[in-house]
């Protein structure tokens, strides 16, 4: 265990209430050196206003926070001058260019990486003489990533980075934060991804209701809820699912159903799926076996999906 002087981020009994609500309900943990750090959960959580109070936008009803074993109330500046951040809603000039736009911020630090390289790192020297305003919600979304790394911070925060990214940038962006990892980069990143999570993240953080549910390593956690494989498909519009029918199927350990969506976990496939054909009343649609996935996790933890 670290010292907590020696974490990269740490965070203990963090709490936030708006009125009634509690948007961030007793969340500890500690982000090591070098490592990439998921806090997953839906919208609504408390992911964002966690990380908001970590870099010291927001100020906690109670708790304590420190970047680089250091409080912001003792070293704000050290610790602005060490971090980089992308948040949801990032404040830029419309009419600014994408090459004026870095550059503006880059003129606040003595060691600015340089602006063409950081284009190129987030793909948009192509579109370095845009105006801002041009832009698109993606293309606006990667301009935030290269101000967050233009002092080339040790830690990173980053707030659904990929959000609004098409298939292709989104992968990029993975490469990138890999690639910051490599580096000895440490990354704190909040997403709705699950398999964004599991690509990523060294550990993540299960966060739901303000609280944090469970955090371990993506492939810990998996092993840890289930030893079975999944069984999915969808039931026919206005069908009745028996769970209790399903239970019974041979090798069946769990079923989920989510909407239409039901999920079988087995421990044995090929038993599961011939006493399902039997018993099955309509067709099996879209039916899918895979490994069971963050997504299960999450779900049997808090009785929802991510979409709800």
């Amino acid at each position: 265990m670290l010292d907590v002087l020696n974490w990269a981020v740490w965070v203990k009994d963090l709490k936030k209430r708006y009125g009634n609500v509690k948007a961030v309900d007793g969340i500890s943990f500690g982000v090591s050196p070098g490592e990439v750090f998921g806090m997953l959960g839906p919208n609504g959580a408390g992911k964002t206003t966690t990380i908001e109070i970590v870099l010291g936008l927001r100020t906690a009803d109670s708790g304590d926070v420190r970047i680089l074993g250091m409080t912001h109330a003792e070293n704000h500046r050290r610790i602005a001058s060490a971090i980089g951040a992308q948040l949801q809603t990032t404040g830029m000039y419309p009419a600014h260019t994408v090459r004026e736009m870095i550059q503006l911020f880059a003129d606040f630090y003595p060691e600015a990486a340089p602006v063409d390289e950081l284009m190129d790192m987030v793909g948009l020297r192509e579109k370095a003489g845009a105006l801002v305003k041009n832009l698109s919600g993606g293309q606006r979304q990667r301009l935030a990533i290269a101000i967050a790394l233009v002092n080339r911070p040790s830690v990173v925060f980053l707030d659904e980075p990929t959000t609004g990214l098409d298939p292709q940038a989104r992968r990029a962006l993975w490469d990138l934060i890999l690639s910051l990892k490599a580096s000895g980069t440490t990354v704190l990143l909040t997403t709705h991804y699950m398999e964004e999570a599991e690509q990523l993240c060294d550990r993540v953080a299960i966060v739901d209701r303000g609280r944090i549910v469970e955090m371990d390593s993506p492939a810990a956690l998996i092993n840890k809820y289930f030893k079975h494989i999944a069984i999915e498909f969808e039931a026919p519009p206005g069908a009745e699912v028996d769970t209790d029918k399903l239970r019974s199927l041979q090798g069946v350990g769990n079923v989920v159903v989510d909407g239409r969506k039901v999920t079988l976990y087995s421990s044995d496939v090929p038993a599961t799926m011939s006493s399902l054909l039997d018993v099955a009343s309509h067709a099996l649609r879209h039916m899918v076996v895979r490994q069971a996935t963050l997504e299960d996790v999450f779900l049997k933890i808090t009785g929802r999906s991510m979409r709800q």
